[in-house]
């Protein structure tokens, strides 16, 4: 059983028009509601194997949050230019190249990539990851090549509005 945990990068910040949007930064409510968001899943006992991101700036910032609330090293993350505007072909390609030694990864991308990605993968669906949301899937698999056409079940999905 392998475990896929999509996370949308938290909230940025548009104050700077001067900044690309690859490099914009996360604002304060992204500041606070990433390690929100990480310790949820922390308290909730969901394990992180891989942590795989964009590189933009806020799809970094936000997954270096979850790895240190995971105790995960800034050197242990995998960053993967392809995830940042990524659409569908690109998250199964990042899947099908994870390690098998790693049974759950977090792979923290942006939308509106993400919220189609999920929408395929089981029949649960939703009209947006809203930012910092978390969408979550169990696949029967023991390797990730294999993730692509293995059965699915929706996990979970939560966000920082979300009052569990």
């Amino acid at each position: 059983m392998k475990q896929l945990i999509l996370v949308r990068h938290a909230k940025s910040d548009w104050g700077d028009p001067s900044l690309s949007d690859f490099d914009r930064p996360l604002n304060e409510r992204g500041k606070q509601d990433a390690p929100v968001m990480a310790h949820r899943l922390l308290d909730n006992k969901v394990k992180i194997d891989a942590f795989i991101s964009s590189p933009a700036n806020r799809a970094r910032k936000t997954a270096r949050i979850f790895a240190k609330a995971y105790k995960v090293k800034k050197d242990d993350m995998i960053f993967r230019d392809e995830l940042y505007g990524a659409a569908e072909k690109v998250f199964w390609d990042v899947i099908a190249k994870a390690d098998n030694k790693s049974g759950s990864i977090a792979i923290f991308s942006h939308n509106p990539g993400l919220t189609d990605f999920a929408n395929l993968l089981t029949s649960t669906r939703i009209d947006n990851i809203p930012t910092c949301g978390i969408f979550a899937v169990k696949a029967d698999c023991d390797k990730w090549k294999n993730f692509r056409e293995a059965a699915k079940e929706f996990w979970f999905f939560d966000y920082p509005k979300n009052s569990n």
